[in-house]
């Protein structure tokens, strides 16, 4: 099983905000699905993606403590670090680029910074 991670805060005052665009980019991922449970102070559903299995979820611990939801999963689920994906925002890309890494820093990204 794969985890994928779409940071943002919870709420409607940060719904469509460019903070919340991992967020955004998980609700694309669920498509239609309204499947939303909550699990590890997070809203969870599973997916298929190329015949594997995924886990879609959203912190709802706010951005800046995001990793107290990303282990409590990781754990749950007995998946490893390297079958996670987390999507963020990054100040430093214009908007419309993606940009994928293995590894690194947070680059300031506070969200990333507790998960790391």
């Amino acid at each position: 099983m794969h985890i994928f991670v779409g940071l943002g805060n919870p709420g409607q005052k940060y719904a469509n905000t460019r903070h919340n665009l991992g967020f955004m980019a998980i609700d694309r991922l669920a498509g239609d699905s309204s499947n939303w449970k909550e699990q590890c102070k997070a809203l969870t559903q599973k997916i298929s993606i190329a015949g594997k299995t995924v886990l879609l979820a959203k912190p709802q611990t706010f951005m800046n403590l995001s990793g107290e939801s990303v282990l409590a999963l990781l754990s749950w689920h007995k998946v490893s670090p390297e079958n996670l994906l987390v999507f963020s925002d990054d100040v430093n890309l214009k908007c419309g680029i993606l940009r994928v890494r293995p590894n690194g820093s947070a680059g300031g990204q506070n969200g990333l910074k507790d998960i790391i």
